[in-house]
């Protein structure tokens, strides 16, 4: 519900001032999860293709949509993306809360080209990596570390050594330690959208994220100006990032 509510009020919002959206466009969600940020589209009637790795959120989302009136236009699969053939070419690509986990996105997006319609655009939305809680920490079962900001910007090993201090399991060690391992910076994203030959269509920097909205009941607010344009600051203070490219 809070993945709809977030997606139906400003992400279809957002993409549809580059590329509006209706009943005739295809759109590829990559790491759909279980689909919340489906069903706003659906209910539009637009043609959706949700992946996903995890077979437990596909089953659920199958399960989710099945009554659902325009079920018919909706696929999903339970698969690698690298293992997808891209038979279909899509208006609309999507990418919530997903890049920051992709490892090699150098890679990555250099394969995203294969499922892109001429004219397509894709949406990217993400915590860069030196927000507050870029480590997504605010998951951890310890109450203490779950609320503690910029954590995961320590050494490696002070902060696995301060997880394991507070009881974390192991996996959740190792998974804190993957987004570690595949964090994305503002800067870092917009060297790899450069260098493999991507434009900016638009992009908004957050100091309020969006989501809070439906998380936190806080209202969204965009980044001051003069602090976007200073790197070492904006970065700390920017809880989320929009962007919309498309090829050259």
């Amino acid at each position: 519900n809070e993945q709809e509510l977030t997606t139906k009020k400003f992400v279809i919002p957002y993409i549809s001032e580059i590329k509006p959206i209706s009943k005739e466009i295809k759109l590829l969600e990559i790491g759909c999860g279980e689909g919340g940020n489906i069903k706003p589209f659906l209910d539009m009637g637009c043609q959706y293709t949700g992946i996903d790795l995890s077979e437990k959120q596909i089953e659920n989302a199958k399960n989710y949509f099945k009554l659902h009136p325009n079920h018919k236009k909706l696929t999903l699969i339970n698969e690698d993306i690298y293992k997808v053939s891209p038979q279909n070419h899509y208006d609309v690509i999507i990418m919530r809360d997903v890049i920051e986990h992709i490892p090699d996105q150098e890679k990555f997006m250099s394969f995203l080209k294969n499922f892109i319609a001429p004219g397509g655009v894709i949406f990217f939305g993400f915590p860069p990596w030196q927000m507050p809680f870029g480590g997504h920490q605010q998951v951890l079962n310890s109450k203490v570390l779950s609320h503690v900001p910029y954590i995961h910007l320590l050494p490696d090993f002070l902060y696995k050594g301060l997880m394991k201090f507070f009881g974390e399991s192991n996996a959740t060690v190792e998974s804190r330690m993957d987004i570690k391992k595949t964090s994305i910076s503002i800067e870092r994203f917009e060297k790899i959208i450069k260098s493999e030959n991507y434009r900016i269509r638009k992009k908004t920097y957050y100091f309020i994220n969006p989501n809070y909205q439906a998380k936190f009941n806080l209202k969204p607010r965009k980044q001051l100006k003069l602090v976007t344009k200073v790197p070492w600051l904006r970065n700390f203070f920017t809880t989320a990032m929009y962007y919309i490219v498309s090829q050259e």
